[in-house]
């Protein structure tokens, strides 16, 4: 196995000098110097932070350092804490302006910030991929889809709208059931897809009337920079801040405050679990998470090879294997074993590392300082146990850069076994039968996906009823995958809490609440009066179209 960090002749080093760079992929370097609180940008003089690329570039005395691509407020706890009294305000008990507001009046300003979003494409695809490494298709599509997402929620609050014009009875019960905002929400969201997975919390929480303290992530966080504007001019002020600097530092009086209603974290078990705990009213504290996940392929021996070996390698390295919904985890039958790992190696040998923008690249720098270290580890505990790494160049590291190694065979005495490695190393496990994956499951601290690949109906099917009861969702011959975000998105055991989609997300960010009145020919005219004269932005008969 290669695992160095000097240049390996067969291989190469994918970091160049800046001058070899594209004109219109060079750094736009962005020392930012102001946050968003109460509707205003707030000017910033105190300390900051320096944010890291995952890029290499020359440094001054020889070798090659992280290039810096700019800088952020380090806020302390006193500014933290200013921005949730910003968003309690906002929100006033449910009588602010943006709770208020009319369901057509929130949908035109998520449009305006729509509208505003899309001006800033090209400079926040370009952050992305010097942030986190992502490839500039992915970072384009990261976007677009973000984009996307935004307008399908849209029409799917349009849609419940609809539904909630209308007055019901029952019993002699004349109502009329909308949905209602909870309160302040505390937005956290990861790294690796710093603007869809964060705004499919973020959001859905703020078109349903909630107000957001918004934590950026570690690494991403000045991708949202040239977004700030647009939050300021398309909501009301209080209804969107940001927070900058250590979470650890930041989160804790937040939480301990008990003024949050709502905690939106994308991110490990043991952190939502720590946060929740600092609550003092847990149960008050509504909480939607989407967490660890070590999801499982299961290829039998009546599996087309080359259809579970291409969605493997795509479901195990697509952004370097930094998704939670990625295949971190493949059981291959016996007998089919050794093909299945020849045919993968091959495949991910063959796949390109480079630089975020380069042509046709698969394999990019890591953002995560110790992750390098960390694979290193889980690759020789597994040596030490009897794997190895059998592809090409499987493990050769060059700084921030670890090209994918595919270890076989695994065991259960190995880290790679147990633990979220999230990164580019996919382990391998053969098995005798079908039993031994699914018990795997079933001692497994996590349930989000599982993808079995197989041609034989009886046999898939004798996989789908047990596994359906064990993760949330079950991909036949197929990558697992997050979308089509119109399907729901969630996990069982560790895994998350809560469930997302377009609609789904709109429901977990709001609660049902209805007027009610007993059918009398005096309420009947109350309640005509109260529509026809537009008293009400909740009691209403209009219909969005």
């Amino acid at each position: 196995m290669e695992n160095t960090s000097e240049t390996n002749t067969g291989f190469g080093n994918i970091f160049v000098d800046e001058a070899q760079i594209p004109e219109k992929f060079k750094v736009p370097v962005i020392h930012q110097r102001e946050y968003l609180l109460n509707g205003e940008l707030v000017q910033w003089s105190g300390d900051t932070m320096d944010i890291l690329s995952p890029v290499f570039v020359p440094a001054q005395g020889g070798g090659f350092e992280r290039k810096v691509v700019g800088s952020i407020p380090h806020t302390s706890p006193k500014e933290a804490m200013e921005s949730l009294d910003a968003a309690v305000a906002a929100y006033n008990n449910g009588q602010g302006e943006w709770p208020t507001m009319s369901v057509e009046d929130r949908i035109k300003c998520m449009q305006k910030f729509v509208y505003l979003m899309i001006q800033e494409r090209d400079q926040v695809i370009n952050l992305l991929m010097w942030e986190i490494g992502k490839t500039l298709g992915d970072s384009t599509k990261e976007f677009d889809r973000t984009v996307e997402y935004i307008n399908a929620t849209i029409d799917a609050l349009k849609d419940i709208d609809r539904e909630s014009s209308r007055f019901q009875q029952a019993e002699g019960t004349l109502a009329q059931i909308r949905r209602s905002p909870l309160g302040v929400v505390l937005s956290m969201g990861p790294f690796n897809y710093p603007l869809n997975e964060i705004f499919t919390t973020l959001i859905p929480a703020l078109i349903m009337g909630n107000t957001i303290l918004f934590k950026l992530p570690k690494h991403g966080v000045l991708a949202h920079y040239p977004l700030l504007k647009a939050f300021k001019e398309a909501f009301p002020p209080g209804t969107v801040n940001t927070l900058y600097g250590k979470g650890s530092e930041i989160i804790t009086p937040i939480m301990e405050s008990g003024k949050v209603n709502v905690l939106a974290f994308i991110g490990s078990s043991k952190v939502a679990n720590g946060l929740k705990k600092q609550h003092p009213k847990v149960n008050r504290l509504r909480a939607i998470l989407s967490l660890d996940a070590k999801n499982a392929a299961i290829v039998t021996k009546n599996a087309d090879l080359d259809v579970a070996v291409s969605e493997c390698l795509l479901g195990s390295l697509s952004f370097n294997g930094q998704r939670c919904t990625a295949l971190k985890l493949i059981f291959v039958q016996k007998d089919v074993a050794e093909e299945f790992v020849q045919k993968l190696s091959a495949a991910v040998s063959a796949m390109k590392a480079g630089l975020p923008w380069d042509k046709d690249v698969k394999i990019t720098p890591l953002p995560e300082a110790d992750k390098p270290g960390y694979l290193k580890e889980c690759i020789d505990d597994a040596i030490a146990n009897g794997a190895k790494v059998v592809n090409e160049h499987g493990g050769f590291t060059n700084e921030s850069l670890v090209f994918p190694a595919v270890v076989y065979p695994v065991n259960d005495k190995m880290k790679l076994y147990h633990e979220e490695q999230f990164g580019p190393v996919i382990p391998v496990v053969p098995f005798d039968t079908i039993d031994e994956p699914i018990q795997y499951q079933i001692e497994a601290s996590h349930g989000m996906q599982v993808s079995i690949f197989s041609n034989n109906a009886e046999e898939v099917a004798s996989l789908i009823d047990p596994f359906v009861n064990l993760v949330a969702r079950v991909n036949i011959n197929c990558q697992a995958q997050r979308g089509p975000d119109v399907f729901p998105f969630t996990g069982r055991k560790d895994s998350a809490e809560g469930t997302l989609s377009v609609f789904d997300a709109l429901r977990s960010f709001s609660i049902r609440t209805m007027v009610a009145a007993k059918v009398t020919d005096a309420n009947k005219e109350l309640f005509n009066t109260i529509v026809r004269d537009h008293d009400s932005n909740f009691l209403s008969t209009d219909y969005i179209f």
